[in-house]
């Protein structure tokens, strides 16, 4: 394992470095696409420099992350070289795809024991002898889906606060498989604090804990998951206002984030529209778009996907980053990395290929837009919001032909159907 996986760390980190000591990070570092107003670096070093100034970095609208992330990023800004500070990047980036092929070799063992505790008629061993060497490399595939991807390799050289959130998802996907209630509530708490949406990530968590566990058990597991992350969570909040002394800090982490009152442009959807309409339409937009992203999929894919619980986290994970008020390449590429997980759904999928070409274009297209748009000024706004539309609506695909095929996959386990076909893979059309 180490010889697979040695060269990838080793190229990894080459790139990463070498991109940070370019002259392309300050530009990276300043893309709208990388950088908002959440995650950015820049702000994280201007709300540093108000604290230390005796300045409250919440009385105004520049500083958003927590004070809990204000006292360490001033503990690192203090004492962290600018190497250092590189070294720090890469590192909590290597550890993040450590975690996640952990999950995925979990996963993947959890679906082998799975296939040979329900099928044992000899079709069934048969598809199975085929994809154990599959399952046994998805911790690989993993590892380098996370390490090499182009939105998580701008999205640490552009030094932004999401390499640490991803870190924080990753942990919180390890705590899951593992059952532990403690870590899976602090991780989660510190996101909620940060983020606000990954509180429905406690749903997946739950479901996962509880799935072996009898009735009585039940209940009581989920009573102390639910007291042990309202602890944690009234405890950081606690200690953010030793920090800060005073609750300035809220209205802009989670007013911020549920208002959207900074409209410039990022890969979202709300800056166009809460730009465009009319200023007595905004409490609904926003409402509208809040109760979408935060409430409206929690129950449905919960009851549809209680059995499968790691697909469950994945949704959620997907439908807040298409959805939330400021997201980021880097908030995409994190749950893209996770597709390696479903590589027995693929033969399922119908839109694999329409969806990367859409994904390829847009990645491509929207620093065109944009200096056509902001330099050249031979396009408008609308250029701009076209690209990110699409961009959301192939990720929506993306979601939709997984979940799809995941219904498909299913199907055709409980009817014992063989898909090979002349010894060749057939996909399975449901009409």
């Amino acid at each position: 394992m180490l010889t697979k996986w040695l060269p990838n760390f080793i190229l990894a980190v080459a790139v990463r470095f070498l991109l940070m000591n370019s002259g392309y990070q300050k530009v990276i570092s300043e893309r709208v696409e990388v950088s908002t107003a959440l995650n950015s670096w820049k702000r994280v070093t201007e709300g540093v420099y108000l604290h230390n100034n005796g300045i409250d970095p919440y009385s105004g609208d520049l500083f958003h992350e927590t004070p809990i992330c204000l006292y360490v990023f001033d503990i690192i800004q203090r004492h962290f070289p600018w190497y250092i500070l590189c070294l720090l990047f890469v590192v909590t980036d290597l550890m993040t795809a450590l975690c996640l092929a952990y999950v995925g070799n979990s996963y993947a063992n959890n679906q082998r024991l799975k296939k040979n505790e329900d099928k044992t008629e000899e079709v069934s061993q048969e598809k199975d002898n085929d994809t154990s060497n599959v399952e046994n490399d998805v911790a690989l595939y993993v590892l380098m889906a996370y390490l090499f991807n182009p939105y998580i390799i701008l999205n640490c050289v552009g030094f932004t606060t999401t390499v640490f959130s991803n870190l924080l998802n990753s942990i919180a996907l390890v705590a899951m498989v593992r059952h532990s209630i403690f870590w899976s509530c602090i991780s989660i708490a510190l996101l909620t604090l940060q983020n606000l949406y990954p509180i429905s990530l406690l749903v997946p968590i739950g479901i996962y804990i509880c799935k072996d566990k009898s009735k009585k058990n039940i209940k009581s597991t989920i009573f102390i998951l639910i007291i042990t992350f309202v602890s944690m969570f009234t405890l950081l909040l606690g200690i953010c206002y030793y920090i800060m002394g005073s609750w300035s800090f809220l209205w802009n982490i989670f007013g911020f984030i549920l208002l959207v009152p900074d409209l410039r442009p990022n890969i979202g959807l709300y800056w166009y529209f809460l730009t465009e309409m009319f200023e007595h339409f905004r409490s609904l937009f926003i409402a509208s778009f809040q109760i979408n992203v935060s409430l409206l999929y929690i129950v449905p894919l919960a009851l549809r996907l209680r059995r499968e619980p790691v697909l469950l986290a994945f949704s959620y994970l997907a439908i807040m980053t298409i959805f939330k008020s400021y997201p980021c390449v880097g908030d995409v590429g994190f749950y893209v990395s996770l597709l390696p997980f479903w590589m027995h759904l693929f033969q399922h999928m119908q839109q694999g290929f329409i969806i990367g070409c859409f994904i390829l274009v847009c990645t491509g297209f929207a620093p065109i837009v944009w200096h056509q748009w902001i330099y050249a000024r031979s396009a408008n706004a609308n250029f701009y919001f076209g690209v990110t539309l699409a961009f959301a609506v192939a990720q929506i695909f993306l979601l939709t032909d997984i979940l799809f095929a995941s219904v498909k996959h299913e199907f055709a386990s409980r009817n014992n159907i063989n898909k090979d076909i002349n010894g060749s893979k057939a996909k399975l059309l449901l009409e």
